[in-house]
């Protein structure tokens, strides 16, 4: 039996880089992450990351409570994604993984231009490709970034790395009777309120038929039962809310 997903596209929040220091880059917390997602390459699946910046600042936030020129935090937000994606990229090296870092901004020291054949190349030889920068526009999140490289890169899904281990029909950090939805309907979703992406991320998702895994990244060995030895972790939003 071979491995369930061929390329897959992980987002990952800048926060689980952070580890228990809350803010900047955990080198241990960040070490067993890719060690994880090196194993998964190891195994033959290609993968895509996006990350994102949260461990830094986030643009929407220091706008909104500090009064910052929205686009200007957001560029900063950007900034903080390519941090992090150069942190992902050490970290692989330093385990014996190749990786790349293609960045939607401009940053031709560090990182190379996205570019999708060229994305695709890297990915067919093997190496995690690491996407900086969001979608490069302000308003964006990477939650749109990650969803619009899947489409880009012909993924054959997004794992959305999270806290918890799944869609809940309600949060279930305060509420002790929220139950785990396994499978889920992106109408579903909809309809309910369910919040697996913000928005635009989630129709774009929707739209291009994209199915969505949500796990929870702190479970040790997630992504390698998920994406190598095909287990049925978290929750899958799909078209008809089948796995």
């Amino acid at each position: 039996m071979g491995i369930p997903y061929k390329r897959v596209m992980l987002k990952l929040s800048g926060e689980v880089l952070a580890g228990d220091d809350k803010f900047g880059v955990n080198v241990i917390a960040m070490d067993d992450i890719c060690s994880e997602i090196a194993d998964a390459s190891r195994a033959g699946v290609q993968v895509g990351i996006v990350i994102g910046g949260g461990n830094f600042m986030r643009g929407a936030g220091m706008a909104a409570e500090r009064g910052m020129d929205r686009v200007q935090a957001d560029n900063m937000g950007m900034l903080g994604t390519l941090i992090n994606s150069l942190a992902l990229q050490d970290s692989f090296e330093r385990q014996g993984t190749a990786a790349r870092v293609m960045s939607m901004i401009e940053a031709g020291r560090v990182a190379e231009p996205f570019e999708r054949r060229r994305a695709i190349h890297h990915l067919e030889k093997g190496r995690v490709v690491i996407f900086a920068g969001g979608t490069g526009s302000p308003f964006f999140s990477t939650d749109t970034a990650a969803a619009l490289k899947a489409s880009e890169i012909k993924a054959d899904c997004v794992l959305k790395a999270t806290k918890v281990d799944g869609v809940y029909d309600k949060d279930p950090n305060k509420y002790p009777d929220a139950k785990r939805l396994p499978e889920v309907s992106y109408m579903d979703a909809l309809s309910q309120r369910l919040n697996v992406m913000d928005m635009t991320a989630f129709s774009f998702c929707m739209e291009t038929g994209t199915k969505i895994i949500v796990f929870n990244v702190k479970e040790r060995g997630s992504m390698k039962r998920i994406l190598v030895d095909g287990e049925r972790l978290g929750s899958v939003v799909s078209a008809d809310g089948a796995a």
